[in-house]
């Protein structure tokens, strides 16, 4: 008994029977019970990994990919670009730059004038060489040319004329020995020839042509009758068996392990689905567990008691300590400025001194420093008398000197 129009749970529609519907609810049970576990194990594996690769790999990957790049790179780029090309550079290209242009180059202007000089001087030698062998030439023209009227035109003439005598005598007797030659062979090989085939071997090419057409009809026809018997004997002891045997036996047990596979995927399918959506319950379920056990009392013990503390040890502590560290070192920046300018006065009072001893000069009356208020405010004023004379070289010497 069959069902027709069944429809089939994640499938399309076909034909179904009674084994399928009978097999379909104990396989599935038995395949839930047997993939839910590895479904978990599967999902527990893949959040895993990624949570190795997310917290673990990829840093770990990061850390040494940056440790092979400042281990491996980059001491070999700074060794090239500081050690290696700089030395190469004066090893290499500064001594090959030196001998092209100071010793190749002029080897090389020398050698191509050398080479001309030696291409015209042989130039000159073949020249003359040709010259001379010009005019051997046609003097050995010449005597050849005389030889070949005088000598070897009149015996070639006479030689022709007796190798034509000889050829023409040799050519009469070669006809008439060819003549004779024709006449016995057409009398001796051909016309027995003819007549054996015609008599002897035609008459006997039939009869053995006959005899094998009758030969090749019997093996015709033995092979046929052969064939038959055989034919029919297989197909009685082998053919006939093996198709009931194919009917009644392997195509249901067949058919039904087809239906019994096609259940198990199709088990399998949803199984794997349904354990999917068991995982997925299972993992909410822990993340909402560890988020009420862990998360949610660590972030209210972070709002609750770790931010007012925080905020109390940076009011009280933190802060206090760093307005304390930036007076104290604004204060000692002061000292340092204070000191910087001491030593700059202090140098600065030798030099000053020795400039104005320089520049007052070995007449100059020596005013101690501050009796006019600390500053010059012009040129010292002479007491009022009769004008002192002075000579003018003195003057000029004086000028001179302090200047």
């Amino acid at each position: 008994m069959e069902r027709k129009g069944t429809v089939v749970e994640g499938g399309p529609h076909r034909s179904e029977g009674c084994l399928a519907v009978a097999v379909r609810l104990p396989v599935r049970i038995v395949v839930l019970v047997l993939v839910v576990p590895v479904r978990l194990a599967w999902d527990a594996l893949a959040a895993g990994g990624r949570l190795l690769n997310e917290a673990v790999l990829r840093p770990l990957g990061r850390v040494l990919l940056w440790l092979g790049r400042a281990v491996l790179v980059r001491p070999w780029v700074a060794l090239w670009r500081h050690a290696v090309a700089p030395l190469g550079r004066v090893l290499l290209v500064v001594p090959a730059v030196w001998a092209y242009r100071h010793v190749l180059t002029p080897l090389g202007h020398g050698a191509a004038w050398a080479l001309r000089r030696a291409g015209a001087g042989a130039a000159h030698v073949l020249l003359g060489l040709w010259s001379g062998v010009s005019w051997a030439g046609r003097g050995a023209g010449a005597a050849w040319g005389w030889l070949y009227a005088r000598l070897l035109v009149p015996a070639g003439r006479g030689l022709s004329r007796l190798l034509g005598g000889l050829g023409r005598g040799a050519g009469a007797a070669l006809l008439a020995v060819c003549a004779a030659a024709v006449w016995l062979g057409r009398y001796v090989l051909v016309v027995p020839a003819l007549w054996l085939y015609r008599w002897v071997l035609t008459p006997a090419g039939h009869g053995i042509v006959w005899c094998a057409r009758g030969l090749a009809w019997l093996v015709r026809v033995t092979a046929a009758g052969v064939g038959a018997a055989l034919y029919r004997t297989l197909r009685i002891v082998v053919v006939l068996p093996a198709a009931a045997l194919w009917r009644w036996v392997l195509a249901p047990l067949a058919g039904a392990l087809l239906v019994v596979a096609r259940e198990i995927v199709d088990a399998l399918g949803h199984a794997w689905r349904v354990a999917g959506r068991v995982s997925r319950a299972v993992g909410r379920f822990l993340g909402t567990l560890l988020r009420w056990l862990v998360v949610v009392p660590a972030g209210w013990t972070y709002r609750t008691v770790l931010t007012p503390v925080g905020h109390a040890v940076r009011d009280l502590v933190w802060r206090p300590a760093a307005d304390a560290a930036r007076s104290a070192g604004r204060t000692a920046r002061q000292a340092l400025a204070a000191a910087r300018d001491t030593a700059r006065q202090a140098r600065r009072g030798p030099q000053s001194a020795l400039r104005r001893f320089r520049g007052a000069g070995p007449g100059a009356v020596r005013r101690p420093a501050g009796a006019d208020g600390g500053a010059r405010r012009g040129p010292a004023r002479t007491p009022p008398g009769p004008a002192r004379r002075t000579p003018a070289g003195t003057a000029g010497r004086r000028g001179t000197y302090s200047r």
